[in-house]
């Protein structure tokens, strides 16, 4: 009898560790419901993401993206960057990533880096991230860090054209 027990306490256990491995050994989430957000594109290596915005350091920018606004995100270092061209832009311009899912440095908050084109400079479409290095290297365009970071992770990512 006793060796029974010990047997139907270890398929117990059993069963329960299998259970608890096949759902990703995830807690009690709920179940999803599907909602409207707002997404966005953006290019990375000249192909299009798309990517959704959740929250950001800056109070007027989550007031003007109807976002959440987290003076925490501030404090973390060390992010890729989300280029933003402000000012005058080729037609067409999108934000640019420096990474994306995949890429060992992916991650979905973002330093956001303003990039402006100089006076007299006639802009160009910018769908990589090595294009405008090399753009500021021949003086064409200025970098500013905007001291904001966005948490907005990338949904879908495109195809190389």
């Amino acid at each position: 009898m006793r060796r029974i027990v010990l047997v139907g306490l270890v398929l117990f256990a059993a069963t329960v560790a299998v259970a608890a491995a096949s759902t990703g050994g995830l807690p009690n989430i709920g179940k999803p419901s599907m909602k409207t957000q707002p997404v966005y594109r953006g290019y990375y290596d000249h192909h299009i993401d798309t990517y959704l915005i959740t929250d950001v350091s800056s109070k007027a920018q989550a007031t003007a993206m109807h976002v959440n606004y987290s003076a925490e995100l501030k404090a973390v270092k060390g992010l890729p960057e989300q280029y933003f061209v402000r000012g005058r832009a080729a037609k067409g311009q999108l934000t640019i990533f420096g990474s994306e899912p995949g890429e060992k440095d992916y991650n979905p908050l973002w330093e956001e880096v303003w990039v402006t084109w100089k006076k007299g400079v006639k802009p160009v479409l910018i769908g990589q991230d090595n294009q405008i290095d090399s753009l500021k290297k021949k003086g064409k365009l200025t970098e500013k860090d905007a001291h904001i970071v966005l948490n907005a992770p990338i949904l879908k990512v495109g195809k190389s054209g």
